[in-house]
């Protein structure tokens, strides 16, 4: 994380007047006095924030500033305390996710526009990857488009989802700022906590803007995380970062970019064709979070000790973490149902990818590894979600969902496979990703009334026989009912 909250960066340069400024304000008598009526030790140009009341918090929290930056910080302190908005500042979290993409990652890598032949690059690679696939699944593209993003660009376009993610556990931190407090205590207190939601708010944006911000350093595309971020049926990869993720690797660029290519189809063909895919995975990290309590002993502490002139409190606070999750069999069912559907997900786009890229790609086995490390690590950006919302976006399972759905595919084909997500309750548990072999052959005796079940809870009679996108042919037969038409019995 940045060492200067609020997303105060340092300036870019020294004042214009230079020395003489200095000459001046030292002239003027600096340090408390007249000249210094707020108190903050030595203003920019007496000698900057290091003098005689250098300890001041907002002395720390502004640094060095030149005076038209000074004027600026305080115009930017007066619209956080003044926000009045959710419990998270999605303004200044954008705000300073752009201000930290445009610093550069830590090896020196900038933010790019990307160019025409970049984007004709990522449109063909994505193309290609679509080709590939039809070979190893039965979802048919769910890419209309093919965009290639800046860093700026992925965050403009993952907020909203982010927005999404977030804001349930905020909002009971902001909750539970006011309820801390006893009853006959918050009406007296009232200013106070609609300054702390405030603060709150713009901490929370603060913070999330940063990792947001990290995050775009990292990314390859619109999914990498295992939950769709970008709008629907866009695929979207960013080539500032597919160079930086193949430098070292030894491996062209191109069959970096199709490898990365083949990820992010496959993500849109799942989330486009699995139309309760999104709100499963938004839906279990929403109960998780529900379930996430408020470590009100730390947040009484902060309250009972706030001083209005030191808001870095809070953000302490926050990045110390203040949410943990309640050891209750609600919450360990909420726990594994997300990490089961996270590995899922990642587990059955490594299995089919693997299956498209290596007949085509040398490094097809090279690439697989790395990408499984790398999810499984997690970077900065994750840890810092982790340490928010007390939630880590990571499938801890990955390897062991990918090879469940490969021996599905042994043993049922690749419609059989594809067919399981026809409805969350016929996906695999926590429990078959213990036993694979289990799951798998369970119903290798009667696939007839596998599939009869399948088609049922799809809507479709048959569901290897039928084309979703053509209608069914068997729709006519009366023995076949659908239970869209003229079944009342739901």
């Amino acid at each position: 994380m940045s060492d200067t909250p609020f997303g105060f960066g340092l300036p870019p340069e020294e004042p214009d007047d230079g020395d003489e400024g200095k000459k001046k304000d030292q002239q003027s008598g600096g340090g408390q006095g007249p000249a210094n009526p707020f108190g903050f030790g030595g203003l920019p140009g007496a000698g900057g924030f290091g003098g005689p009341g250098a300890d001041n918090p907002l002395a720390a929290m502004f640094g060095s500033l030149n005076p038209t930056d000074l004027g600026a910080a305080f115009q930017q302190l007066g619209q956080m305390l003044s926000y009045e908005g959710g419990p998270v500042n999605w303004d200044m979290a954008k705000q300073i996710a752009r201000q930290t993409v445009s610093q550069g990652t830590a090896d020196g890598t900038k933010d790019a526009s990307v160019g025409p032949a970049e984007r004709s690059s990522v449109e063909e690679a994505v193309r290609l990857a679509d080709l590939w696939l039809d070979d190893a699944t039965s979802l048919p593209s769910g890419a209309g488009s093919a965009v290639a993003w800046s860093r700026a660009e992925w965050v403009e376009a993952t907020l909203p989802a982010w927005k999404e993610l977030v804001d349930p556990v905020a909002e009971r931190v902001g909750a539970a700022m006011g309820d801390v407090l006893p009853e006959e205590m918050q009406a007296m207190a009232g200013p106070l906590i609609g300054m702390m939601r405030s603060m709150g708010g713009a901490m929370f944006g603060t913070q999330i803007g940063q990792a947001v911000g990290v995050l775009a350093g990292e990314v390859v595309g619109s999914t990498d995380i295992g939950l769709p971020l970008g709008p629907a049926g866009k695929a979207a990869l960013l080539p500032v970062n597919m160079d930086a993720f193949g430098r070292d690797l030894g491996v062209s660029k191109e069959e970096v970019r199709l490898y990365l290519a083949l990820r992010e189809a496959a993500h849109q063909r799942l989330f486009a064709h699995v139309p309760w895919l999104r709100s499963h995975l938004y839906g279990a990290v929403d109960g998780y979070a529900r379930g996430i309590k408020v470590d009100t002993a730390k947040l009484e502490d902060v309250v009972g000790q706030f001083d209005p002139q030191n808001p870095e409190q809070l953000q302490d606070a926050l990045q110390q973490g203040m949410f943990q999750p309640e050891d209750t069999p609600e919450q360990k069912a909420a726990l594994a149902r997300l990490e089961t559907a996270l590995a899922l997900v990642e587990g059955w786009v490594d299995a089919v990818v693997h299956a498209a890229a290596k007949p085509r790609l040398s490094s097809a086995d090279a690439l697989r590894e790395t990408l499984r490390r790398r999810r499984a690590s997690g970077g900065p950006a994750e840890q810092t979600f982790a340490t928010l919302i007390g939630l880590e976006l990571r499938p801890r399972r990955l390897r062991d969902a990918s090879r469940l759905w490969a021996s599905l595919t042994d043993a049922r084909g690749v419609d059989g496979r594809d067919a399981l997500w026809a409805h969350p309750d016929m996906l695999p548990t926590a429990s078959d990703l213990d036993d694979p072999d289990g799951f798998v052959h369970r119903e290798q005796l009667d696939f007839s009334e596998l599939d009869k079940m399948l088609g049922e809870a799809a809507g479709k009679p048959d569901l290897k026989k039928s084309d979703p996108e053509k209608g069914d042919p068997k729709a006519s037969d009366p023995k076949t009912s659908d239970p869209e038409k003229g079944d009342d019995t739901e």
